[in-house]
């Protein structure tokens, strides 16, 4: 694996050993010191053309705590604004030395570009891209559902699979990068996804994904999935009236407080709250579901430096032996 650009190109086997990988790196991240050598004397560029505040710390923290050298290059201010081109900023990157290059970009495929031109010769990782994908956010989804399923079953998580867990993946599916890497990682990891959304947020075509889609929240929760994935409504991409009104969305397709009461259900007692975030609060979940011990948002926060440090690792690790 040369890059990460999405979630479908990864394996059962490859997602695993991300995941494997992760834990490892969660154990450095639990130490007193939490640095390794890994890619000492190796430069990460983290190339953002969008806004981003947990992705691009997360990656930050992930290189340097495996002591690579990091160049944070944001578009706003640089020559991106005077009309530069991805290549030429590509072969900007490529003249000093960049071993990696973890991308945002507003275009959908621009990471894919990136990788499958001859610009440049570092490994590239999507950190989101339009309204396509966003793999590293699906992966530590992944590994913090699969450590909550292990916790549960008190097993390790190590080496296992997501056969047979049930998730709910709720809001604005059309313009959310994360529920599409999320339906292709989760289920090749072998769960059962269902996607709940107004018709008019769901995507066209999206009959042929590999999950269920249901317009009901509540019927999605009457049997008490493993996880409960609420979605921003990503109002800055949308050009048009997706909805009626705030209060109608909230309280159709909301985790309100009525709506969360039910967790308090024996049958809900192993249910969990994911949020990719930023969390819109009052809208799509409530103050009482999103500081909740149900809620995984801060786990997803940490969770996310362990995966990235994993992904980083192995593709460096695998562009340095193929050399």
């Amino acid at each position: 694996m040369k890059h990460l650009l999405s979630t479908q190109d990864l394996t059962a086997a490859d997602a695993i050993q991300i995941l494997d990988t992760a834990e490892e790196m969660a154990a450095v991240n639990d130490r007193e010191v939490k640095k390794l050598p890994a890619l000492r004397g190796r430069t990460v560029v983290n190339l953002f053309f969008e806004d981003s505040t947990r992705t691009r710390i997360s990656f930050e923290a992930a290189a340097k705590r495996l002591s690579a050298d990091v160049i944070n290059f944001a578009a706003k201010g640089s020559s991106v604004s005077k009309g530069e081109s991805l290549k030429d900023t590509a072969q900007t990157l490529e003249a000093i030395g960049a071993d990696a290059v973890v991308i945002r970009h507003s275009a959908s495929g621009a990471p894919h570009r990136l990788a499958t031109t001859d610009w440049i010769d570092a490994a590239v990782v999507n950190a989101g891209d339009g309204t396509h994908e966003h793999p590293t956010q699906a992966l530590l989804d992944a590994f913090t559902l699969r450590r909550h399923l292990a916790r549960v079953a008190g097993t390790s998580s190590s080496g296992t699979d997501l056969a047979g867990a049930r998730v709910v993946i709720v809001g604005d599916i059309l313009h959310s990068r994360v529920a599409r890497s999320n339906v292709w990682l989760l289920t090749t990891l072998g769960a059962k996804v269902t996607l709940v959304a107004p018709p008019t947020l769901l995507p066209f075509g999206v009959e042929h994904w590999p999950c269920e889609v249901s317009y009901d929240l509540d019927e999605a929760l009457a049997d008490a999935p493993d996880a409960v994935m609420m979605l921003r409504v990503q109002a800055e991409r949308m050009n048009a009236s997706f909805f009626p009104s705030t209060a109608e969305y909230s309280r159709l397709w909301g985790l309100g407080d009525e709506r969360f009461a039910r967790f308090s259900q024996p049958e809900f007692k192993d249910t969990v709250i994911l949020h990719p975030g930023p969390m819109v609060r009052g809208l799509e979940i409530s103050s009482a579901a999103a500081d909740s011990d149900r809620s995984q948002v801060l786990r997803q926060v940490a969770n996310g430096v362990s995966v990235r440090m994993a992904v980083l690792y192995l593709l460096m690790s695998a562009k340095e032996s193929a050399r």
